[in-house]
């Protein structure tokens, strides 16, 4: 037998496992002693839960330092008045863990104004019956008020998780269901790189942004209300062709004045969470675009408010100060929407997989299908169905949590 093995087989696996009350310096006191005896620290991991510590180490040393180890870090553990405990973790234990660096490595964020122990026991079944295990759990936002009737409260947790689903279209289908029946919001994400450096996020505009249909705010004030929101939503739900419906809108607005335009535009209901949302994009860098059905002149009057850098929508023909029940241009639909996510992000230099699209009607199906993340935001089943993540509960600034933004990231 050579030397080196020989050195290899004098070796000793360790996994040391910390429990008990926070404090400045307890970290640093325990690896002192390990450095003293020339340790190799294979993996370490610290969780803070009430101010209560969970540190573990897995460490490898000589046999002949072990005891002293041991010894050292019992007697340290006893004067900062923490629990200490150590296991032997075989080289066979240790092959297999490094083994499974290799599976795929997924996020799944779950999101509400609570979460409960049946929402986060239920999405947890569901991982383990499709053999994904869960490596960490984080909590995105911050602690939460005891008062849980608060309407602007926020709870996210992120999970880590390893493997690869046995039927990933099944999985989604089971988080769908409890994310409707438990009334919480969830995200499943491959973790790559692409996830951590997202770029270009475009949103549609109208029930989305805004809460509200622009064009039935106009049809509203031109008499013809009803009728055009019956159109409205029979396209947003996908049961007749958009383009169709949306020349037969706009020929309703004949003889509007402008002038209602810019009333409506001043008084515009801004979806919750919008102005901390953009904030924080604007804050990290992103590229912020409209692309909507709806049209340019209200498109233009948020982008001047948040600082959006592209708006594309639809452009409505005045003649002396009216409408006159026509638009200029090619119509904004759910196909030139995709197409013009496409083409911003060719000029903004981003791949496709750094993309957001954040949508709720039928027209928005494209572009959240196209984008590397699509999220269905207060949507309608139809998207809800097919969207890969919604957000159901809360604001639009969700949004950031399923970002991997953390609450103690923001300055908002």
């Amino acid at each position: 037998m050579d030397s080196s093995t020989t050195q290899n087989n004098n070796k000793e696996l360790i996994l040391i496992r910390i429990t008990g009350e926070d404090r400045p310096g307890l970290t640093a006191s325990v690896t002192e002693i390990l450095a003293k005896y020339d340790t190799t620290i294979l993996d370490i991991g610290q969780a803070d839960i009430h101010n209560t510590l969970s540190l573990g180490i897995l460490c490898m040393t000589q046999e002949e330092y072990s005891g002293h180890i041991m010894k050292e870090l019992l007697f340290k553990a006893s004067s900062l008045g923490v629990t200490i405990r150590f296991y032997p973790i075989s080289s066979e234990e240790y092959e297999s863990w490094v083994r499974m660096q290799g599976k795929n490595r997924y996020i799944l964020t779950l999101l509400g104004r609570k979460l409960t122990a049946k929402q986060i026991s239920a999405t947890t079944k569901i991982l383990s019956e499709h053999d994904m295990n869960i490596d960490a759990i984080k909590r995105l936002t911050g602690r939460i008020p005891l008062n849980e009737y608060e309407s602007r409260t926020r709870a996210c947790i992120e999970f880590s998780v390893r493997g690869t689903p046995r039927d990933k279209n099944a999985m989604q289908a089971s988080l769908m269901k409890m994310s409707r029946e438990l009334d919480v919001d969830f995200s499943f994400q491959l973790d790559n790189m692409y996830r951590r450096m997202r770029r270009l996020i475009c949103f549609d505009m109208d029930s989305t942004l805004i809460e509200t249909e622009v064009i039935d705010e106009l049809a509203m004030r031109a008499g013809v209300g009803d009728k055009v929101k019956e159109i409205t939503e029979r396209a947003m739900r996908g049961e007749i062709d958009f383009n169709e419906s949306f020349i037969e809108r706009v020929a309703l607005l004949k003889g509007l004045d402008i002038s209602v335009m810019q009333d409506i535009a001043e008084h515009l209901p801004i979806t919750e969470g919008v102005e901390r949302l953009m904030h924080v994009l604007k804050q990290y860098g992103y590229k912020i675009a409209i692309l909507s059905g709806g049209f340019t002149y209200f498109g233009n009057h948020l982008a001047k408010n948040f600082g959006i850098d592209y708006v594309y929508a639809n452009e409505l023909e005045v003649i002396d100060g009216k409408l006159t029940g026509r638009h200029l241009g090619d119509i904004v639909d759910g196909k030139r929407k995709a197409e013009l996510l496409r083409l911003i992000a060719q000029v903004e230099k981003v791949d496709i997989a750094q993309t957001i699209a954040v949508g709720d009607g039928a027209n928005d199906l494209p572009m959240l299908g196209v984008a590397g993340l699509g999220i269905a935001y207060h949507a309608k089943p139809k998207v809800v169905e097919t969207a890969e993540q919604s957000i159901n509960t809360m604001g639009l600034d969700g949004v950031l949590y399923f970002l991997g933004f953390k609450d103690s990231y923001l300055s908002m």
